[in-house]
This record gives C-alpha cells, structure tokens and sequence, in this order.
C-alpha cells in the first residue's frame, strides 16, 4: 500500500490516471486535501465521490509521522520526537517569535535524514551514525505534525512562516528526496511556502550544492564553524574532506538570486574556535562572498567534550567581525532546558530505554 504523501503532485496525477482511471482534476483535489486541509482520512475528502475515496482506502494510505514525545521549553520553543512508520526515529523543532504586529509565528526545523554520517564532534546526532534517508513524506510529515499542533489550519494564512533544513541529517546527502520536498513545499495548490521562507543547510558537500542553487528552491546555509582546513579537520573530519579553499571557491560563484545571501552558521566552541586569531582569519576567508554569518552560541549535551564560550568572548568575537565590515548576528540560544539542539532529544530518549529498570 503506498502512502500518498509519498508523491509530489505530478506523481500523484499519473498514479491516478493509471491505476484508479481518474481525471487530473481529482489528484489536486485530493493534493489539496493532502496539504491544506491536512486529512488523514479518505473520507474526510467531502468533494471526492464516494467511488474514488473507496478506490483511495483499498490501495492507499495516509501515513504521518506519529508523535513519540513532546518538549516545551519556557520560552516557546517545542521539539518532537517523532516516530516513523519502521519505527525510526527523528526529531523537530518550533521555534516561536514575534511579527510586528505583536503576534506569534513559527519556524519549523526540519531532518532529512534518520541519524548523520557526517560525524561532526559537536553535534548529538553525529554521535549516533547513519541509519537511513527520508523519503518526502516523511520529511514533509513533519510539517503536518506540527501544523496540527499549533491549530495553524489556514493556508491563506498560516502561523508556521519559516522552514529550516537544519535537523537531523545533512540534506544534501538525501538530494533526491529533499529536492521533491523542495518542490512540492513551492507548489500553491499544496503547502505553497516561498521559496524565500526555506533554508537548506549543508555542512559543506560538493555534489548537489550547484544544484540547490539553480533551483532557486531554496535559501543556502553553509555550517562553517571553523575558519581554517586544519581546525575543520579537527571538528568537522567528514565535511573536511572537501577542503575549505574548495569550498569556498564554490560558494563564490553559487547561484544568487537579487538580495539574496549565504548564510554562514558558526558555532562557537569554547576555547576552540572563538578567540580573536579565528575572528580575524573568518573575516579574512568570507569578505569576498556575499553573505553573512550567525554567530550560534554552542548549547553543551551532558558528556559533551566542549563547552560554551563565556559571553565576554562571544561579544568580542561579534565586535571584531563587525570592525572589519563582516555581517554577524548572534542568533538567540533557545530551547536550552528541554535538549532542543540536534539530537539532543533522540539521545535521551535512548538513554532512558537502555537504562536498568529499578525492580519494587
């Protein structure tokens, strides 16, 4: 039985046609009650005749992600542990701010993958390994879930305005189905978000990342975190392998749209990256591209081998950047109390599992 959320819409319109015999008008009549009106049940789809729906049931399912756990920090932000229908597991994240207006909008952190094969030493999901790539629907699963959360019901005017490929998993390692993700997210009969409300954040991966550009699917993020190929190395073995001077190159001549940047994440590691010889040397390696940098304060897990810098260190990083005319942003630390870093929740999730049980 196949899951439709499995299919973008061109997808969807000739599996109808082919297996069902049904007009293409049905596929986006069902799309849209796939993605806007989010049913999970065939009969919910009230304008779909009766026939096609139990034609839909006998072949079909509608398969989301189902909620495993959920964190609410004190300021708002919310993770999920979410479990797949293999019984894997992966997390996101929503995080809250204030429009001018005075209300509240969502931005939503989304995986790719079950599990990292990046490695990176900071990161919690690099700890686990690799286990698989997810498929479109599971991916945009994920924005169903938390939609249902929030009541955000309305697509002409939804309260979740951002997404961000920043979870578990490093998009470009799973291009194929990120890609489809991409395009059906841009598609206004389904979740219709601009291509301007999506990042896609890529730890540095040669192949793919001229394709992402010329899409235009997408914002582009690069987790840089380390100014030179000797310092990557040491934190980031996996994404060093494609050298810093290389990508860099490439990023100089990536596809931009008119006002549009790189974002560079860097994350500041107490001791290790965020003294005044690696401000100096970032300035020096991103001048020439047009971007800017977030500055993202480093959030320790327990057993973590860094700490966070102390906050004397993180202004002065920031003001050195700013003094030799590079855009940075300290980008608000959120979520510390329930784990809302990358795989913080996963992680201990499956420490309370294996711990002994306590017998009366």
């Amino acid at each position: 039985m196949v899951n439709l959320l499995d299919f973008t819409l061109p997808e969807l319109t000739d599996w109808m046609q082919q297996e069902l015999g049904e007009p293409r008008f049905r596929a986006v009549q069902v799309w849209q009650w796939l993605w806007q009106r989010m049913a999970r049940d065939f009969d919910e789809m009230t304008n779909v005749s009766k026939a096609c729906r139990a034609r839909l049931a006998a072949c079909a399912s509608i398969d989301w992600p189902e909620v495993a756990r959920v964190q609410e920090s004190r300021d708002g932000t919310t993770k999920f542990l979410l479990r797949l229908a293999d019984g894997a597991e992966v997390e996101t994240v929503l995080i809250p701010s204030e429009s001018r207006d005075g209300s509240r909008r969502w931005t939503q952190c989304l995986s790719s993958q079950v599990g990292c094969a990046m490695g990176c030493t900071f990161c919690s999901t690099g700890t686990m390994g690799f286990e698989r790539n997810m498929r479109m629907g599971e991916i945009l699963g994920q924005i169903l879930v938390a939609r249902a959360h929030l009541g955000d019901t309305r697509p002409d005017w939804p309260i979740l305005r951002n997404l961000v490929f920043m979870g578990m998993g490093e998009p470009l390692l799973n291009l194929h189905e990120v890609m489809r993700a991409l395009k059906s997210l841009n598609d206004d009969k389904g979740l219709n978000f601009s291509p301007r409300r999506i990042t896609v954040s890529t730890c540095g991966i040669e192949k793919g990342l001229r394709e992402l550009g010329e899409s235009g699917l997408a914002f582009l993020a690069v987790s840089l975190h380390a100014p030179t190929q000797e310092l990557r190395e040491r934190i980031m073995p996996k994404a060093a392998r494609w050298p810093l001077d290389e990508l860099l190159a490439a990023l100089k001549s990536y596809p931009l749209k008119t006002r549009e940047r790189i974002t560079f994440e860097y994350l500041l590691l107490g001791g290790v990256n965020d003294g005044p010889e690696q401000a100096r040397e970032l300035a020096r390696v991103v001048s020439d591209i047009k971007g800017k940098l977030n500055l993202i304060v480093y959030n320790p897990a327990e057993n973590a081998p860094y700490e966070a810098p102390t906050p004397e260190r993180v202004l002065a990083f920031e003001k050195m950047l700013w003094d030799r005319h590079i855009t940075a942003i300290i980008r608000k630390s959120k979520g510390q109390d329930i784990k809302a870093a990358c795989g913080q929740l996963k992680a201990d999730q499956a420490a309370r599992q294996s711990a002994p049980q306590s017998t009366p």
